[in-house]
């Protein structure tokens, strides 16, 4: 698994960037929103990925932040009938938090004009990441905690919806967090990282 390249940008085009890492040149499949921020060809650049393996071919999909791929992996992961595809043109058609603010609002016709999508498409998004997966509480949890500049609580937010893109559902994710933070003598001080990997040892 290639959890992200770092190296000289080789060649950026809008939907696919080539990264050489010492002398390999390994190309990625990027959304436009990635493309928009990347720098001149020759520099140096760190992409995160998705390895996507199937039976015909392995595919690697590079992102600037942790959001882009979070989201990329939650739309494929928990949206039926979404693939790499669709959902690579929904990072490219709206940014992740105008995305994560539409289903929040259940903005379907913002959606459905993303190149792709539609109406049917957009109505499933909204429906379940909200109803099934719950997403979208820890969505709105985690822009409350950044509103109120909370360490502690943006730490916890953070590290739910890293649980959440790695497949648990949000009650489950809240709960075990909750547990982790709980501890004696635990604190949040170092960030989303420690608070996840405990969590992950009391989801197992």
């Amino acid at each position: 698994m290639i959890a992200f390249l770092r190296g000289k940008l080789a060649e950026a085009m809008p939907h696919q960037a080539i990264v050489d890492v010492g002398g390999v040149g390994y190309l990625a499949n990027i959304p436009l929103t990635t493309f928009d921020r990347l720098p001149q060809a020759g520099a140096e650049v760190t992409l995160l990925t998705h390895h996507h393996v199937t039976e015909r071919e392995h595919t690697l999909f590079g992102f600037l932040s942790n959001d882009e791929r979070d989201l990329f992996r939650l739309l494929m992961d928990r949206v039926s009938g979404i693939g790499p595809k669709m959902a690579l043109s929904v990072l490219s058609g709206m940014p992740v938090p105008a995305f994560k603010d539409a289903v929040i609002r259940n903005d379907t016709a913002a959606l459905a004009r993303i190149k792709g999508v539609g109406k049917k498409t957009a109505e499933r998004i909204v429906l379940e990441l909200k109803d099934k997966v719950g997403v979208v509480d820890a969505w709105q949890a985690a822009k409350a905690a950044r509103g109120t500049h909370d360490p502690r609580q943006e730490a916890m937010s953070d590290a739910v919806l890293a649980l959440i893109a790695l497949g648990f559902r949000q009650g489950e994710a809240q709960k075990a967090v909750n547990e982790v933070v709980k501890q004696p003598g635990f604190e949040t001080g170092k960030g989303a990282d420690r608070i996840i990997r405990e969590a992950l040892r009391e989801l197992q």
